[in-house]
C-alpha cells in the first residue's frame, strides 16, 4: 500500500518490549513482502500467532480448466449461478483461470470461514449488497461498487450484512495487486495525474477482539489447502502499524480520464498484478472532437485476453448482444472485437456514457471452468453477424 497507517496501541520503537498490563509481553508479528524487502506491517497479539494444535489436508471444490476451444468470444450470465446457503470463500464458482489469475463469482448469504490465501493477493469486487470484512487488522464495512484488496496471507472472513445477498466477483492473483506504478512516486505517493488518491482509500479503523480457542482457519497455499486449528482466535490484535493491510476503494471514486477522441483502456486502469491489469469503466463525458466516434474502435490486443464484467448502467457498445447486469464477456487474443452492429452510428453526437464495468486483461490465455460453461450464452459469438438496430 502506498501510505502508512497505525491502528490501536503500538510501542514507540519496532522490535522492542511491549508489556501487557497483566504481565508478560504482547507477541509481535511481522507481515512483509519480498523477504523483508518491501511493504510490511507489525501486529501485536495478546496470544502467540504461531500456536496451532492441529493441521489436516482440506479439499475444496475442484474446478477443471478447459481451453477456449473453439476459439471464440464468450458471454457468461453470472446471475444464472445464484445459490443460497453459500459463503464468499468456499461458495466461489470458478469461471476463468490461467497460471496467474483465477476469476470467480459468488452470491453469498452466510458468513465465510476464517481464510488465509497464501498464494497471492485477492481483489473482491462487490457487485451488490453489503458486507463486513473482518481480519486480524480490524473491520471494514463494504458495499456495492467497492474493490477490496486482501494482501497475501491475511486471515479474514466475509460476513454479509444486508437483507439481500452479497454478490462478489473474486479475482485471485499468484502475486501482489496494487495501483499502477505509473501513478506512484518513487516513495509510493499517488501523483497528480492519478485517477484516485490516498483520500479515496479506506483501511480498517476498528480492531476486533474474539476470545475463542481451538479456532479453524482454512489456508490456500501453492500445494493445496490445509485446515489449521489455532489455539487462540487470530483476531486478538491490540495494535498494528505499517503499509500492508486490507483496503477498500470504491469504483465510484475513480475519476475518469477523457479526451477529444476515444481513450484506450490504459486510461481506465485501476490496479496491476502479475501478468494482468484491472480497469474501471465509469460514467463519464465522452469524446468531444467534432468528428469523434465515442464507442471503441474494432481492436485486437494481440498479447491479451479481455474479460469485462458489466455491473451497472448501459454499455452502449454492447447493445443488442444480450449483455445485461452481471454479464461477463470474454474476448480472447486471436479474435478482433469491437462494437456491436449499429453502435458506431448510434454513438455519434453522444456526450456522456452511463456505464459501469470492471475489466481484467490478462497476458496469458484464460481457460474456461465448469461454471462458466454452465452459464454461457452460446449465441453471443454470432451477434456481430446481424443487421444493425
Amino acid at each position: 500500500m502506498p501510505y502508512y497507517r497505525s491502528v490501536g496501541e503500538v510501542p514507540s520503537k519496532r522490535h522492542v518490549q511491549f508489556p501487557r498490563p497483566e504481565g508478560g509481553l504482547y507477541a509481535e508479528e511481522l507481515m512483509g513482502q519480498e523477504g523483508f524487502s518491501s511493504d510490511q506491517s507489525l501486529l501485536y497479539h495478546r496470544h502467540a500467532p504461531t500456536a496451532i494444535s492441529a493441521a489436516e489436508a482440506f479439499q475444496p471444490t475442484a474446478w477443471n480448466r478447459t481451453p477456449n476451444l473453439p476459439l471464440k468470444p464468450r458471454h457468461l450470465v453470472t446471475h444464472k449461478l445464484d445459490a443460497t446457503g453459500v459463503d464468499a470463500v468456499l461458495g466461489r464458482q470458478r469461471l476463468l483461470a490461467n497460471d496467474d489469475i483465477q476469476i470467480s463469482y459468488v452470491t453469498a448469504d452466510t458468513a465465510s470461514p476464517l481464510y488465509r490465501n497464501a498464494v497471492g493477493d485477492e481483489c473482491l469486487y462487490i457487485e451488490a449488497g453489503t458486507a463486513r470484512i473482518e481480519s486480524s487488522f480490524g473491520v471494514m464495512d463494504v458495499g456495492a461498487g467497492d474493490y477490496v484488496i486482501i494482501p497475501t496471507s491475511v486471515i479474514y472472513r466475509v460476513v454479509p450484512t444486508g437483507a439481500a445477498p452479497t454478490r462478489v466477483l473474486a479475482i485471485e492473483a499468484t502475486g501482489h495487486i496494487g495501483p499502477p506504478r505509473r501513478y506512484l512516486s518513487k516513495r509510493g505517493q499517488f501523483l497528480e495525474h492519478s485517477p484516485y488518491c490516498e483520500r479515496d482509500i479506506r483501511g480498517p479503523q476498528e480492531l476486533i477482539q474474539v476470545d475463542e480457542t481451538d479456532v479453524e482457519v482454512l489456508v490456500q497455499h501453492r500445494r493445496g489447502w490445509t485446515k489449521h486449528t489455532y489455539v487462540n482466535h487470530p483476531f486478538d490484535v491490540v495494535g498494528w502499524d505499517g503499509m500492508l493491510y486490507p483496503w477498500a476503494f470504491s469504483i465510484h471514486d475513480f475519476e475518469p480520464i477523457t479526451g477529444r477522441i476515444h481513450q484506450p483502456p490504459p486510461a481506465h486502469q485501476t490496479f496491476e498484478g502479475p501478468n494482468f491489469v484491472i480497469c474501471s469503466f465509469v460514467p463519464r463525458k465522452v469524446d468531444y472532437h467534432p468528428l469523434a466516434i465515442p464507442v471503441p474502435y474494432n481492436h485486437h490486443n494481440v498479447d491479451s485476453d479481455e474479460m469485462m464484467f458489466y455491473t451497472g448502467g448501459n454499455y452502449e457498445a454492447r447493445r443488442g448482444s444480450g449483455i445485461e447486469q452481471g454479464s461477463i464477456s470474454l474476448h480472447p487474443s486471436g479474435f478482433t472485437h469491437g462494437p456491436q452492429p449499429g453502435a458506431v452510428e448510434r454513438s455519434i453526437g453522444m456526450d456522456f456514457f452511463d456505464e459501469l464495468a470492471v475489466m481484467v486483461d490478462t497476458f496469458r490465455p484464460l481457460d474456461l471452468c465448469g461454471p462458466a460453461l454452465a452459464c454461457e450464452d452460446e449465441a453471443y459469438a454470432w451477434t456481430w453477424n446481424r443487421r444493425p438496430e
